[in-house]
């Protein structure tokens, strides 16, 4: 039996190595993002990456603000035209 492939695309960002496992743009907030990233090994559930207002929503509906050089960068980033 063959399992599928669970390939996730790694990048250094600031001496850190953020790898996306999952993720999906909003159809309604093109600036929003679903993703599920690890950062340096530890993996985070899925969360809300707000590129508009620079925050991340958890599950817990807990917001977060994006620091400097944060993970929440890089997707927003990543992701620009």
């Amino acid at each position: 039996m063959t399992f599928p492939a669970h390939a996730s695309f790694c990048r250094n960002y600031n001496n850190q190595l953020v790898c996306i496992i999952s993720i999906k743009r909003s159809a309604k907030n093109y600036w929003e993002y679903r993703a599920s990233i690890s950062v340096n090994g530890k993996v985070r559930p899925i969360e809300v990456y707000n590129c508009r207002q620079k925050i991340r929503i958890q599950n817990n509906q807990t917001i977060i603000p994006f620091k400097e050089n944060d993970a929440g960068e890089f997707i927003c980033s990543f992701f620009k035209k």
